[in-house]
C-alpha cells in the first residue's frame, strides 16, 4: 500500500451558499495542486456532486473523497484529453435536530467535517485532474441511515478507517448514505445522544437504516444491561422509529476483533451479544447480515501475522510525530475497511435488499471474505490530517 506525501492548498474563492440553485465550481486553475479540499454552505440534505475529469495536457488518475473522508471516486484513471463525468450524492448535516434540540456529540467531534455547516470535498490522487465540480440538491433519492460505533464511523484522520466511509464508493447517485456512527457508542447510547433523533428528523419513506452494535454494549455494566435486556430493546427502539417514518431496518452484527486462538482460529469475544441481534432480527422480521461471521472468514484467511495490514498496526515513525507503535486490534486502517465494505454489501446483495440496484457497473459481485483482495493491488493516496491518538472504543 503506497502513501504519498500531499501538499494542500483550501480554496477559499470556492466558499459559497446553496439555496435553491445548481452551484458550478471551475476548477482548471487548481490542475497544477497535488491536493486540495473545497466547500460550499449549505442547508442540512442530500446533494448530487458531478465531477468532471481530466485534461488535455496530461493523462490523470483521481480520487475524491467528501466530508469525514467519504470515499467516492477512487484513483479513476483519465487519459490525455479524455473527459469523464462521474456523479455521487453526499450527504451533509449539522448537530441541529429542531429548534430546541441538538445531537450532543462529543468534544472531539466538533472539528470533525461531518458536523459542520460546510459541504466539503477532498480532491486528492497521485495526479488529480478535475475540471469541475457541479452541486445540486436531491430531495428524491433513498437515504441508507449508518448507525454503529469506530468500525462504522467516518473517520476524519489517517491512519483510521471504518467500512462506513467506503462502502459509499461503490453505489451510483441513486442512493445517499448519511453516516450517524461515533466511536465509543452503544446502541443505548446512541439514542441517548440524540444521533437516532438526528436521522429520525431527516428520514422518509423509502429509506433504510443500518445498525451495527455490540463491541461496546457488552461492557455496560449498568443495572438492566445484558444482550437480551437493555441492548434488545435499543435494538428493538431503532425498528419501530423507523418503521413508523416508512424506512426498512437492517441488522449487521458486529466485527471481529483481531483476536487469535493458538490454532490460528479467531478467538470470541463478543459474547452473545451477535446472537442477541439475530434474536431481534428474526423476531421483527428484519435483514440480517452476520458480519460478526464474514469478518471471522476474512481474518482467518489473512492469517495472525498477515491480518496486521488489515488493523492499525504501524512501526514508530510511520506518521508524522509517532514516537510509539500503532498496535490496534480492533480499529481498520484504509485496507481492512476497504475490505469490510465489500463484505457489507455482499451481505445486502445475499439479502436482496433493493437499493443494491444502484451499485455501479464496475463493482465486482462475488466477493469472497475467504479470499480477500491481495493487499499490494490497495492503492491510498493518505489525506493531511493525522490522529495519533486511538478512537473511543476496544
Amino acid at each position: 500500500m503506497k502513501r504519498i506525501a500531499l501538499v494542500t492548498l483550501i480554496l477559499h474563492s470556492s466558499l459559497f451558499t446553496l439555496h435553491s440553485q445548481t452551484i458550478t465550481l471551475n476548477l482548471r486553475d487548481s490542475l497544477s495542486c497535488p491536493s486540495y479540499y473545497t466547500s460550499v454552505q449549505v442547508p442540512d440534505g442530500n446533494y448530487r456532486v458531478t465531477v468532471t475529469l481530466g485534461d488535455k495536457k496530461f493523462a490523470g488518475s483521481t480520487t475524491v473523497r467528501a466530508e469525514s473522508r467519504r470515499l467516492f471516486i477512487e484513483n479513476e484513471p483519465t487519459r490525455k484529453k479524455e473527459t469523464k463525468t462521474i456523479s455521487f450524492l453526499v450527504n451533509k448535516r449539522t448537530p441541529r435536530i429542531n429548534d430546541r434540540e441538538s445531537v450532543r456529540i462529543k468534544e472531539r467531534e466538533r472539528t470533525k467535517l461531518n458536523w459542520d455547516d460546510l459541504l466539503t470535498l477532498e480532491v486528492t490522487g497521485d495526479r488529480q485532474a478535475v475540471q469541475q465540480i457541479t452541486i445540486e440538491r436531491d430531495t428524491v433519492a433513498p437515504t441508507v441511515f449508518l448507525c454503529g460505533n469506530s468500525t462504522v464511523v467516518d473517520q476524519d484522520d489517517e491512519p483510521w478507517a471504518s467500512w462506513g466511509q467506503m462502502i459509499t464508493r461503490w453505489f451510483t447517485d441513486k442512493v445517499c448514505f448519511c453516516n450517524l456512527a461515533e466511536s465509543g457508542e452503544t446502541a443505548s447510547t446512541f439514542i441517548g445522544v440524540g444521533r437516532l433523533k438526528k436521522g429520525l428528523s431527516m428520514m422518509k419513506p423509502g429509506d433504510y437504516i443500518i445498525m451495527e452494535f455490540g463491541h461496546n454494549d457488552q461492557k455496560q455494566k449498568m443495572p438492566g444491561s445484558g444482550a437480551y435486556y437493555n441492548f434488545a430493546t435499543a435494538l428493538k427502539t431503532f425498528v419501530d422509529e423507523a418503521r413508523q417514518r416508512g424506512a426498512t431496518p437492517i441488522f449487521i452484527t458486529p466485527t471481529q476483533r483481531r483476536s487469535f486462538d493458538k490454532d490460528g482460529r479467531i478467538r470470541e469475544t463478543h459474547a452473545d451479544y451477535p446472537e442477541a441481534m439475530a434474536w431481534v432480527a428474526g423476531r421483527e422480521k428484519c435483514a440480517l447480515i452476520d458480519l460478526h461471521q464474514m469478518t471471522r472468514e476474512l481474518f482467518e484467511a489473512m492469517g495472525e501475522e498477515g491480518s496486521k495490514r488489515a488493523f492499525v498496526h504501524y512501526p514508530a515513525g510511520s506518521y508524522p510525530g509517532q514516537t510509539k507503535p500503532f498496535a490496534d486490534n480492533t480499529h481498520f486502517n484504509p485496507y481492512g475497511a476497504y475490505q469490510i465494505a465489500k463484505c457489507v454489501i455482499e451481505g445486502l446483495i445475499q439479502q436482496n435488499i433493493p437499493f443494491v440496484q444502484y451499485l455501479r457497473p464496475e463493482y465486482p459481485r462475488g466477493y469472497n471474505p475467504s479470499h480477500p483482495d491481495a493487499f499490494d493491488t490497495f492503492h491510498w493516496t493518505d489525506s493531511k490530517h493525522v490522529d495519533l491518538v486511538k478512537p473511543d472504543g476496544n
